[in-house]
């Protein structure tokens, strides 16, 4: 991590066995889509999220049969488990007792006082923490007319207020997220909840779109947060397969140099000088890669001409034209090969890079392993 980066200092707190705050490596979570109650399916698709490098999942527990497929769900899965509950404080104590990692809860829709004291002595009792999630969508009725509508000052407010009421009731497992679904109102919020107080926090663009609008949401607002040393944990939020969310947080990490899993690719725009599919080549070894976690710097070129020297820092990199694959290595020319071998070549190179690699290498920067 670049020295300009200084992560602000937040208490830690674990869900399942994940430390989340306190320096802990940024973890990256994700939601599953299925019904929670489909069991099969909601397994199914957090053993592909784990594989993508999940390290926290959240599901709905919208009604009494999501919250009764907690403890079955929680038998076939590797990764701490999260349940998200609105309206009915009833849910979250069955999710706990069935052994839900956490519970999160909107402050806006949980109801009474009694209800989050039940809530509440349930989480301590079962030693999970709970997550204060305001969204700018369901913000108390007085905090929105005394702040004349939706403003990062109100959600703040909100998260303060019910943080505290946690703590008079010494509950104090507590981590917070406060998103909206623009950039600048995030960025504000997150940066005024930071100065007033040190519970971890969760960062992430809510209801951030499709893929494109998106990830470029996600990449401005969680990226800009984690460059201000501000956030614990992420959840970048895409309408789409929520593997896709994992993979674009370990991009964000990685662009920052906070986390390093898994290959980064490095390829060409492609000019008229390439004459190779390029595209076609980059999806190939992407989707062979994508579980892999040993990081290693990738570079997939369309010009043997000025390939290995634009990707001179690449650990490994394959270019070709005129029926002639090359292997580079830092720049330097290893081999050359037949054109159309270069997908095989280049996956070749990534299993013997792999096997010479130390066991104990990690996906950290040197930041996390000295926090």
């Amino acid at each position: 991590m670049p020295q300009s980066i200084s992560r602000k200092k937040t208490r830690r707190i674990t869900v399942g066995g994940v430390a989340v705050g306190g320096g802990a490596p940024i973890s990256v979570q994700s939601m599953t889509n299925t019904k929670t109650d489909d069991v099969t399916a909601t397994v199914g698709q957090i053993q592909q999220l784990t594989l993508a490098g999940c390290e926290i999942v959240r599901v709905a527990v919208p009604d009494r049969s999501a919250a009764e497929a907690i403890p079955r769900i929680k038998k076939q899965i590797a990764i701490p488990l999260v349940a998200d509950v609105h309206f009915d404080h009833r849910l979250a104590i069955a999710s706990a007792r069935g052994g839900a990692d956490g519970l999160r809860f909107n402050p806006g829709n949980i109801g009474s006082r009694r209800h989050i004291k039940a809530l509440v002595d349930c989480a301590r009792d079962h030693r999970i923490p709970i997550r204060i999630g305001v969204n700018a969508g369901s913000l108390e009725k007085d905090i929105l007319e005394a702040h004349e509508g939706v403003t990062a000052a109100g959600m703040v407010e909100s998260a303060m207020r019910h943080a505290a009421l946690l703590q008079d009731l010494d509950f104090h497992e507590i981590k917070i997220s406060i998103k909206a679904s623009d950039v600048p109102r995030t960025l504000e919020a997150y940066r005024l909840l930071s100065q007033k107080t040190d519970l971890p926090l969760h960062v992430g663009v809510t209801e951030a779109g499709s893929l494109y609008s998106g990830i470029v949401k996600s990449a401005l607002g969680i990226g800009t947060l984690l460059a201000e040393g501000i956030g614990d944990t992420l959840r970048v939020s895409l309408t789409r397969d929520p593997v896709e969310e994992i993979r674009v947080g370990y991009e964000i990490l990685r662009a920052l140099d906070i986390r390093h899993r898994g290959p980064e690719i490095i390829s060409c725009p492609t000019c008229g000088r390439c004459d190779i599919p390029l595209f076609d080549i980059v999806d190939k070894v992407e989707k062979a890669l994508m579980t892999r976690t040993t990081p290693v710097k990738l570079a997939i070129m369309g010009c043997v001409v000025n390939g290995p020297g634009e990707a001179r820092e690449a650990d490994i990199g394959v270019a070709g034209g005129c029926g002639v694959g090359i292997l580079f290595k830092k720049g330097k020319v290893v081999k050359k090969f037949p054109e159309d071998r270069l997908v095989d070549v280049v996956l070749e190179a990534v299993d013997e890079f792999e096997r010479h690699t130390p066991t104990e290498r990690t996906t950290l920067s040197k930041t996390d392993k000295n926090s």
